[in-house]
Order: C-alpha cells, then structure tokens, then sequence
C-alpha cells in the first residue's frame, strides 16, 4: 500500500476508534423528528425557510482537521501522478492510475466504514470533488461507480447485500456501474424494454436486455440493472413496473461492446452492456419488487449535489490560468488584464464559482444534517447550475486565450470537451428543469387548492384579500420576510441583496399561484411555463447560498471576506433582474405568446428543415 493510501486508512480508523471510545456519541446526530420543510419548495409558496440555510453550515473541528488529512495525499496524487494529456490522447486511465486510485481509498468515499469504506459526510465528499475535478475521465470513472453504481447498494441494500458486495466494492476490487438508459429509450425510464421473468424455481430471475452510454461498462464487476417484471396489485391484475437489481457478471451472459469514441472525458469507459438469460438470484431484488423507480429516483439525487464543487474546483484553476496569461500578455502595450472586456469574464467565472461552491457546500450540509430535509430538489438545482456555468465560463477561458486556447497544446480546449458532457449526465438539464419545477409545483398545489378554488368560485372575503394584496404590489410596499431586517439572518452589508431576494421570493409567491389558478392541472404539459418557474428557483437557491455563506465570512473574519460580499453583491444583483424578466414573462405569457413558438417548431418539425426562403430568391 502506497503511503498515501495508508495514511488516509488510518485517518479513516482513527476516527472509528474515537466513535467507539465514545459510544454515548454518533459520528452523525440522528433524526428525532420528522424532517423540516424543504428550503426550494417554500420558495413557491412566497415564503423563506431559514433554518438550515441561515446561517451558513459548519463542520466541527474535528471534522474538518479530518477533512484536510485527506485532500493533502489527494491533491499530490493528483497534481504529480496524473498525466490528463495522455488519457484524452490514448482514451484509457493507465491501470496503474487505477490501482493507485484504489490504494487511496477512492473507491470507497461514500462507502460506509463497517463495509471498509472512508465513510466520509457529504461535506468532505464535497470537498474531495474538488481535488478529483482536476481530470475529467478520473472524475466520472469514480462518480459511475460510487455516486450512482454502488450507491443503489447503500441506500436501499439489506444488510446481507451490503456484506456481501460493499467491501470489495470500496476497496476496489470491484467496480460498479449504473445501467438504465436503453437504445432510444434516453431519459424515458418508464419505457424501458430490459426485462426480468421469474424462473420457474422461483429462486431466479431471468434477465434479457441492453443498456447504453454506461460508465465503467466495460470494466465493472458489478452492476446495478433497471428492468420490468410483473409485480401482482392488490386488486389480483397483473402490470410491469420497474424492478431494481444487483447483478454480477460472473453470473454470465453478460457482455459488452466496445469503449466508445467521445468527444471529451475520453478517458473514461462508457460502451453499451448486453444481458441474455442472465440468472439473478431473487435475494439480488435491490429494494421492492416493483420499487426500482424510487431506487432510481434516490441514487440519482444523492450525487447531483456534489457537482458544484467539482466544476468550482476546475474553476479555480481555470481562473489561475487564464490570469496568469492575462496578466503577462500584451496587446496594444497593454497587458490583457486591463481591457473591460477580459475583466468581465473574470468576474463572471469567480461569480459562477463562488455561487457553485456555496450551493454545493449548503445542500451538502442539509443531507449530513440530522434533521435532514428532502433536498432532492436542491440537489437538481445544483448540478443544472453548475453544469451550464461550467460549459459557460470554460469557454470564456478560452476566448481569453485567443487562438492559443484552441490548441491542444493549452487544456483549455480538452476542459470544453470534457464540461459539455456535464449538461447530459445523470439526467439531461431540461428533465432536470422540469423536475425542479414539478416537483415545486406539486409541494405547492394542495397547498393553494383551498384559496384557488375560493377564487374561482369568488368568494368575497378571498377576492377582496387578493385585490389588496394586489394593490399593496402595484403600491410597492415593503417585503420583510426576515433576512435583512432587524435583527435580520444576513449581515448589515449585505442587506441590499437580501432584500433583493425577499422581493423576489414574494412575488414569485404570488406568480406561482395565478399560474396554478390560471392553468391548474394542465400546467404539467406547458413546458414553457414550468422552464421559466425552474430558472427562478435555480437563481433564488443561489441568491440565498451566496448570501448565506457571505455573511459567515464576514461575521467570523475569514480572509478576503469584502471580495466574498462583493461577489455576493454582483450576482446577488444580476440574479435579481433575470428574475425580474423571468416573472414578467409569466405574468404576460398568454396562450398568444406560447402558442406562436408552438407555431414555429411544428413548422420546421413538419419538414425537417429550416423552411424560410434563401435571402438571394427571387419570385421571378
């Protein structure tokens, strides 16, 4: 074992020894309650669920001693061993790098430490992302298999099945992958074609089926597979539902194509995996008979928040790089950093990074908190921003280059490649945006029927209410939802933001609920409409995490704390006017509106082709 590796397992058992020295003590408080309300879907509602949120999370001392023991071997490995250029080159990780990877434990971050994982919390997982950010391939190759492979395992596994395949699979050994996406079937997890039939025996399942685009394809031992079978209702009918199932390929027929030809992470394994009469045995069932869609549902989640700080990560360095030219690179006499232009893109990467790796760090502290709210949307929310921002300011870096920063000479051009993959994994960004704001809408809904329904039938007292509450908008009056008043959650300097987003979140109340009086129901099927209420969510998440986290640096000193709330301040700011134009347009977005895009796509769809005339035509 390399002395890295060996110093992170004694790190880990260290702190084993202390929990057990103190049994009287968990590593982690447990619930005692129900959980408390979700932070995103009071948004809808027009309200602020500050507990949690405000302040900022901390982690012990303890914790965060720990935390730095681990990335200090990480970042070495990283920084010295790591030869990204020719992985993207050669398409593979050397087996070598693999094994070292294994060696430092990083196969089993996420992996309970009576199984022989780290055991690590969601907050030092986050803060590892950061260090394993620095290779695309590295990144996804351990994501498939911890975030979504073996995570199935952890969180819906029995006992029995966490014994029997968790070891292995964080030590190494093993190497999971997630199969779901069927050929044609993409995002479409309901109409998926892989099937499992029970033996005769009754003691097997008979698995036939194929899977695509699947990370760690070609080298996983142990997959976590997505297929139908028949599950009996109460009422005697028979119906396929979705089933969850731990399957090894040294059950047999199971095999692979080939590594396929990416544009970016080429590092990484992803190729199709075919299963023909596979025997699974029924005590492989991960979770319910039928239940594989709540299983899918919890594994897909659970990683999504992580992302922010694997892009912010990368940032960083981007923005050290890219300075670094800007700073020494003369144009016109001038160094590059002095033109607004250029300025403009450093503000907006440090912008994106801060708000990435404050949405991730407040997320993660929800999941480790004891109370333990459902942040599944919190979580969506974190990987479509963090996605987008990355395939945004990565290409910013490399117009700051110029001509250099297309070459392969520069990693500028390999990062683009490696970030687009970000806006499709583990669910494309318009499911996600969909699911952010449905799951919202949803949370909402029974919550406003009471008041909708007083309004459609007019019902005096309801209407009047509306009318002055109406009236009170058009008048301007205060919004005081309790951050920046007095005593308020967020700090005096930045009490100007903060109230920026209690106007946003008020009227985004109201919004919410003339959108569900005007559409009801059938506000599932306007795309248009819920894509507009996600981008408002997405930004009032970030507003609400920068200026959490800004105000915890300022009030315990950390350095460069007046930069932290000038970047709070400027996003802050530009969040609050896309937010502005954003309720506008669903405020005036009538069936006219939605119904001339409607218009334009059925057009170009109908013939496949862009139809306008060519601009040099002529009638005669």
């Amino acid at each position: 074992m390399s002395g890295c590796g060996l110093f992170l397992r004694r790190a880990a058992a260290a702190r084993s020894c202390r929990v057990l020295a103190a049994p009287g003590v968990s590593q982690r408080p447990l619930r005692t309650g129900p959980p408390r309300r979700a932070f995103v879907k009071e948004l809808l509602l027009g309200k602020i669920e500050k507990k949690g949120v405000f302040p900022f999370p901390e982690v012990s001392q303890d914790e965060l001693n720990e935390i730095s023991q681990f990335v200090g071997p990480v970042e070495k490995f990283f920084s010295e061993e790591v030869d990204s250029r020719m992985i993207d080159r050669e398409g593979r990780i050397p087996e070598d790098t693999l094994e070292k990877l294994k060696r430092l434990g990083l196969f089993g971050m996420q992996v309970p430490e009576e199984y022989g994982g780290l055991g690590l919390s969601s907050a030092a997982c986050t803060r590892l992302g950061e260090v394993i950010s620095l290779d695309g391939s590295i990144m996804v190759t351990l994501a498939a298999h911890q975030a979504i492979g073996l995570k199935g395992i952890v969180v819906a596994g029995t006992e029995a099945q966490k014994a029997r395949y968790l070891p292995r699979l964080a030590s190494g050994e093993h190497i999971a992958a997630f199969c779901l996406t069927e050929p044609a079937r993409g995002n479409d997890a309901a109409s998926i074609q892989t099937r499992a039939t029970l033996g005769e025996d009754k003691t097997h399942y008979i698995l036939n089926g194929s899977k695509v685009w699947i990370t760690n394809g070609g080298i996983a031992s142990v997959f976590t597979v997505f297929a139908k079978t028949e599950v009996a209702d109460a009422d005697g009918s028979v119906k396929d539902k979705i089933t969850a199932f731990i399957v090894e390929r040294d059950f047999g027929g199971v095999t692979h194509g080939k590594s396929e030809d990416k544009l970016g992470i080429r590092g990484s394994n992803i190729c199709e995996v075919h299963f023909e009469n596979t025997r699974v045995p029924i005590e492989n069932v991960l979770g319910e008979v039928g239940g594989g869609f709540k299983v899918a549902s919890s594994i897909l989640s659970s990683g999504q928040f992580s992302l922010g700080s694997v892009v912010a990560g990368m940032l960083k360095k981007l923005i050290e790089l890219a300075a670094e030219h800007a700073c020494t690179r003369k144009q016109f006499n001038r160094n590059l950093s002095e033109f607004g232009l250029i300025q403009e893109k450093f503000a907006l990467m440090a912008q994106k990074a801060y708000a990435m790796e404050s949405m991730s760090y407040l997320t993660a502290g929800m999941r480790d908190d004891p109370e333990r709210p459902d942040c599944s949307v919190e979580a969506a929310i974190v990987k479509v921003f963090s996605s987008e921002g990355a395939w945004q300011c990565v290409s910013e870096a490399l117009q700051i280059l110029g001509g250099a920063g297309y070459m392969k000479d520069y990693p500028y051009e390999r990062l683009l490649r490696d970030t687009r993959v970000l806006l499709i994994l583990e669910g494309t960004n318009e499911i996600l945006r969909m699911f952010i704001a449905l799951t919202g809408l949803q949370h909402a809904g029974p919550l406003l029927t009471t008041r909708i329904k007083e309004l459609k039938e007019g019902r005096v007292i309801t209407v009047m209410e509306t009318i002055s509450q109406r009236l009170g908008d058009t008048l301007g009056w205060t919004v005081d939802l309790g951050l920046a008043g007095d005593p308020g959650v967020v700090h005096p300097s930045l009490r100007d933001s903060a109230t920026k987003l209690e106007e946003n979140v008020y009227y985004f109340g109201r919004t919410v609920e003339t959108l569900l009086l005007r559409f009801g129901r059938t506000i599932v099927e306007e795309q248009l409409v819920t894509k507009q209420v996600a981008d408002i969510l997405i930004n009032l998440y970030a507003m609400a995490a920068v200026l959490s986290r800004a105000s915890r640096s300022v009030r315990i000193g950390l350095p460069n704390h007046d930069h932290e709330v000038l970047l709070a301040r400027v996003f802050c700011a530009e969040a609050y006017f896309q937010n502005l134009f954003s309720l506008a347009y669903l405020d005036k977005c009538g069936p006219g509106n939605l119904e001339q895009i409607q218009k334009v796509s059925q057009q170009i769809l109908e013939k496949r082709a862009y139809i306008c005339a060519h601009p040099l035509d002529r009638t005669s």
